[in-house]
């Protein structure tokens, strides 16, 4: 679990070990990043969506970026429809605003544990920070706008799979904006280009008419 309030912390933490659970929590992303990353054999993942470094929806998508396929709970004050749809696009599998009543979260984390999870993905050599929005490797850094790490995470976090434009539109711009295709073009090619300044050994390939993949 992630989140930010020791008050929800200690009682879903409490509540989860009442219920026979096991839990491992933090309070920010950066530590969630280290703790919950592709190596930790986490079962379900408890999202606060507001963090004081981060945003739990730009930290879920550096885990699925990593190769961590446990199932995410976005635990949120934000409740609108919009909001709750990018909490999907950036990964997420279930979503549940605050205030909320702790039998049913603890109702939906077993819900996802059962289903058990993807096989994790083989990490491709590109490693994303959600508290600094940049992207590195092992010859450098570079720095994203939000909306460019949201492309690059929405396409990353999916390895071996043709990401959808309408994809990458929803979870780089959560609000719901309209976007033109030259506008999608634009920001790819400068990604593209901040990766080729760090030599990614991953790029985007373009599948004309459908969408984008990690090569």
């Amino acid at each position: 679990m992630c989140e930010d309030d020791p008050a929800i912390r200690r009682l879903v933490g409490q509540a989860l070990k009442g219920a026979g659970h096991d839990v491992l929590s933090t309070h920010d992303g950066g530590e969630a990043l280290r703790l919950f990353g592709v190596d930790s054999d986490v079962d379900v993942l408890v999202m606060d969506i507001g963090l004081p470094d981060s945003d739990g929806r730009d930290v879920t998508q550096a885990l699925r970026s990593a190769g961590q396929t446990a199932p995410v709970v976005f635990l949120t004050a934000l409740d609108a429809v919009h909001d709750k749809l990018s909490g999907f696009n950036a990964g997420g599998d279930d979503y549940l605003p605050k205030p909320f009543d702790i039998k049913e979260l603890i109702a939906r984390v077993e819900a996802l544990g059962r289903r058990g999870r993807p096989a994790k993905a083989a990490t491709h050599g590109l490693v994303l920070d959600p508290a600094r929005h940049a992207a590195r490797t092992a010859s450098g850094e570079a720095p994203l706008t939000p909306t460019e790490y949201r492309m690059l995470a929405a396409i990353t976090s999916r390895p071996g799979e043709v990401v959808r434009r309408r994809t990458v539109v929803a979870a780089a711009w959560p609000d719901g904006a309209r976007v033109s295709e030259n506008t999608i073009d634009s920001f790819i090619r400068r990604v593209r280009s901040k990766l080729d300044a760090i030599d990614s050994p991953t790029s985007i390939e373009t599948v004309r008419g459908v969408g984008f993949r990690l090569k």
